[in-house]
């Protein structure tokens, strides 16, 4: 069997002060790390964009770009937000230490560096940035997926990009918190991966589904949270892509759940979902105005479907500044509206 072993952990080592750098340098070369060094801010950011280190010894004084201007610009890189920054100076002041949190430091160590500490805390940042380059490629891999299935269904166009841009207005509105506002923006990309585990004999049929081709159909759900529990991260996403499709009478699916029993999230969800399917025409329905879908969606609210308190904000919502651009859309004729039933948008 071939043994697969890491290539050593790459260090880099940021200080004017050539005494300290030299004796870090030694440490981490001794510990067995591939280590590099940089004299001051603006040489060392030259070399992390052209070498990117797995984490970064920064010393705080320095002329030209002082370390925590370099942290600052690394932080707000998507290059470069990964890695590790561990500022290593002779301030041992309050101020000093709260700054390097606010710019976005890792770790803090005060000269002179205890070896022992030094390698511990290099060896646990080092382990931490590997674990969060998986997350983010498995971020990314589900993000894939999700476009993947967005284009085999020919009939919804940009549908989770415009849903993305609804449901971080609307969640801006309702003033929800940070991490309910990102699962929301997130579940627009990942609500229907579970398509991915659906024939496309039914997943582009033109017509009407058979009773047993729609509960094929329903377990696209299912398949998407099965896909997105492993990961910890799409812990809040993962109720709204199961129980998007819930009824606030009990009559939806995948289990029944009624009123309140619905996760919050997932209602909130729902009404961006289906207002933006009505807004946007399809093969099989025509393009509706701002008021045009709100009379099908109360429709809906009469059968039971959806909460009347949250349709009524969601309708205060749609008719203020807030609305998306995409989302801002001419009527159609009396005609056409007519010729389009409940739940044609599904």
């Amino acid at each position: 069997m071939v043994s697969l072993t890491s290539p050593p952990a790459r260090v880099l080592v940021v200080d004017d002060h050539t005494p300290s750098r030299m004796a870090a340098v030694a440490l981490l070369a001794a510990a067995g790390y591939q280590v590099d060094q940089a004299d001051g801010g603006l040489t060392a950011l030259r070399h992390i964009l052209s070498h990117p280190p797995d984490l970064i010894l920064l010393d705080v004084m320095m002329p030209g770009l002082d370390g925590y201007e370099l942290c600052r610009q690394l932080k707000q890189s998507e290059q470069t937000r990964l890695i590790p920054v561990v500022f290593m100076t002779a301030l041992s002041d309050r101020e000093a230490r709260l700054r390097s949190i606010e710019v976005g430091g890792d770790d803090f160590l005060t000269k002179p560096v205890d070896s022992l500490e030094l390698s511990a805390r290099v060896k646990s940042l080092i382990h931490h940035k590997r674990l969060n380059e998986d997350l983010d490629h498995a971020e990314q891999v589900l993000f894939a997926i999700a476009r993947t299935v967005e284009s085999r269904d020919p009939n919804t166009g940009d549908h989770c990009e415009r849903l993305a841009k609804l449901a971080h207005a609307f969640g801006f509105y309702l003033k929800l918190p940070h991490q309910g506002l990102k699962d929301l923006v997130w579940a627009a990309y990942l609500h229907d991966i579970g398509k991915v585990g659906i024939p496309d004999s039914i997943l582009m049929k033109s017509g009407p589904l058979t009773d047993e081709e729609r509960l094929i159909m329903e377990r696209h759900v299912l398949i998407g949270e099965t896909i997105c529990r492993p990961l910890r991260i799409m812990r809040g996403v993962v109720p709204i892509i199961r129980h998007h499709h819930e009824r606030w009478n009990g009559s939806g699916y995948p289990d029944g759940l009624v009123g309140s029993a619905i996760p919050r999230l997932a209602q909130v969800f729902q009404l961006m979902d289906i207002f933006d399917a009505l807004v946007h025409a399809r093969p099989y329905k025509p393009q509706l105005s701002i008021d045009q879908a709100l009379i099908i969606m109360w429709q809906e609210v009469e059968l039971g479907w959806r909460d009347p308190l949250l349709m009524e904000q969601f309708e205060v919502f749609v008719h203020s500044d807030g609305l998306p651009v995409d989302h801002r859309l001419e009527a159609v004729t009396q005609s056409e509206l007519d010729s389009c039933p409940i739940r044609a948008y599904g």
